[in-house]
This record gives C-alpha cells, structure tokens and sequence, in this order.
C-alpha cells in the first residue's frame, strides 16, 4: 500500500468515499459495499459531517452514523484509516472554520464514528473570514490532544495552500499533510501547476474527489442516449456539467478502448490514470452497491502504459 505521505499511513490505493452512504445507499447497502471494499483489502474510508445532508429527510452525519456503526459490529477499528471533514455543515451551525465550531464538531463526529481518533481531519473548504492562526491553530488543539491524528484542508486556492503552509511552520502547528480537490480526467486544470507543486514540494499527499466526474468516466454514458434517465440522482448533474463538451465525449471514447483492452471497467482506467499522476496517493470514488464497487476495485492492480497515459493526457487536455 502507498503511504500518505508523512503519515507514515499505508493506505489502499482507492479511497471509499462515504457520500453515498445514507442517500443512495441505505445502511444495508453502505454495509455490504464497506465489507466487500475490506475483503479486497481496502482501508481508506473517507465521509464529512455533512454527508448525506442533502437527501430528504436527513440532518448530515448519516454517512459517519453509518460508517462508525459497521466499524464497531465488524471489530475493525484498527484495520482502517478513518478521514472526515468540518467547515460546511451549515444546517447543523458548523458551517465554518472557527476554533468553536471545529472543536464542537469533531466530537460529534467522533460520537457518531464510535472512535476516539479520527485519522486525517480535513477543513471541508477554505473560510477567509477566520484567520488561519485561529483555525490551524484549532486544528493543532485537536492533534495535541489525541482526537485527530493527522490534518488536511480541501478546495483551496494554492495562493492559500501556500499561506496555509506558511502559518503551520511560523507557528509550530501540526503540519498539513494531505490535500483533497477536484480532480479527475476532466477537471485537470485546478490542480495541476502551482497546487500539484506544493504538494511534491512539501510531502503533501493529494486525495483527489470527483475521480470518475460525477460518473461521467463510468463508461455509462453515450452520444446518443445523455437524455435518458440511467437511475442515478447524480445523473443529470453529470450530463449538465460534461455532456455538452467534445473534449468530454473524446476523453470517453479513449477511456472506453483502453478499458477494453485490460479487460476492465473505464472507471478503473480513470482512477488508474489518476493514482499514476504526481502526488496523488489515493483517488477518491463512491459506489451505492457492491456491483459498483466491483468496477472501481480493478483500478488497485491495473497497470497502464506510458503510452496509454500519454493517450489519456493529450485528449483530456484543456
């Protein structure tokens, strides 16, 4: 397993998100998906204290209510590394990064996970209205006093990855040892330059989110079927976002062949191509079903030629 940089955690090379856990995947669901994804060795669970917030019905932290449940009825506390986030929770009035708000809510994320230690805690997004000395430095409080091991921060600019990493070494905090941003295949541009160098400069593993966009690299869509309804909520989404760009439908065609090449699903071809990219330890990807995960899984022992990442490169290029 990859290291996340300086942890020192060996993690699997396929992040599990949790998003979906609690939303299109009821506790039932979520529990055979987190089995199956610990049999094929996985151990790097992520969720946030807002997921699933948005399905009818829920309040947020469903996705940890769940994930602390299957951890304490399998006994496997000690077999995964366990990543949420705080700072976008705003029906819950933890939708920000001051020092409160970050102590209150990772107590209750660690109730609702039944641990005593969340492994990487991220900020969830940036908050320019709370000095990085206070949010850090509550960051640091957490890692001091044993309730989180590790910190990462989420969707931010380089310009303020830069001054993130500036505060923790004037100040003496807990350092900044992972980066979660979009990225994937189609969405190239905010990461790779400045915030890809960071990272290789400063040790800082990437775990990007939106591996497969949304879906759309699942090899599920086609030219002549985007207005179908193919069962996912995020459908649509993905359509809105990736249907009306040529550079889009090529990047498929191009995932679609090596996919069938290897004999694996175009989902295992992105991840791939991403875990292969500078700094990235580990892609994050959701499934609602173990059928799912199945395509997702072959991404861990796919090996992809120069040729075939050069390909992939150069047609999803912006």
């Amino acid at each position: 397993m990859p290291a996340l940089a300086s942890t020192g955690l060996q993690v699997y090379p396929l992040c599990l998100g949790g998003n979906v856990f609690g939303w299109t995947a009821d506790e039932a669901a979520s529990f055979a998906v987190l089995d199956r994804y610990l049999a094929a060795g996985g151990n790097f669970l992520d969720s946030a204290d807002v997921y699933s917030s948005w399905a009818p019905g829920n309040e947020g932290g469903e996705s940890e209510a769940i994930i602390g449940r299957w951890i304490a009825d399998r006994g496997v506390r000690e077999e995964v590394v366990i990543a949420t986030k705080v700072g976008t929770h705003g029906g819950a009035g933890l939708g920000d990064l001051k020092p409160d708000t970050i102590a209150r809510a990772c107590d209750a994320s660690l109730q609702r996970l039944g641990t005593e230690r969340i492994d990487l805690y991220y900020a969830h997004r940036d908050d320019e209205d709370v000095p990085l000395q206070e949010s850090l430095g509550a960051f640091d409080a957490l890692v001091r006093a044993g309730k989180i091991a590790h910190v990462g921060v989420s969707n931010v600019s380089a310009a303020r990855l830069r001054e993130m990493i500036a505060v923790t070494q004037q100040e003496g905090y807990a350092p900044i040892t992972a980066l979660q941003p979009k990225y994937n295949l189609l969405d190239r541009a905010e990461f790779e330059g400045e915030l890809q160098a960071l990272c290789v400069e400063h040790g800082i593993a990437c775990v990007p989110f939106y591996g497969v966009a949304m879906g759309f690299l699942t090899g599920k869509y086609r030219r002549d079927s985007v207005a179908q309804d193919i069962g996912s909520p995020r459908a649509k989404g993905a359509i809105k976002v990736y249907g009306s760009q040529e550079r889009a439908w090529r990047t498929l065609d191009v995932l679609n062949e090596i996919a069938t090449a290897h004999e694996v699903a175009p989902a295992a071809v992105a991840l791939a191509w991403l875990a292969a990219q500078d700094a990235v330890v580990a892609p994050i990807a959701s499934a609602r079903n173990v059928e799912q995960l199945e395509d997702l899984l072959a991404m861990a022992d796919l090996q992809l030629t120069d040729d075939e990442l050069a390909a992939l490169s150069a047609v999803s290029a912006q």
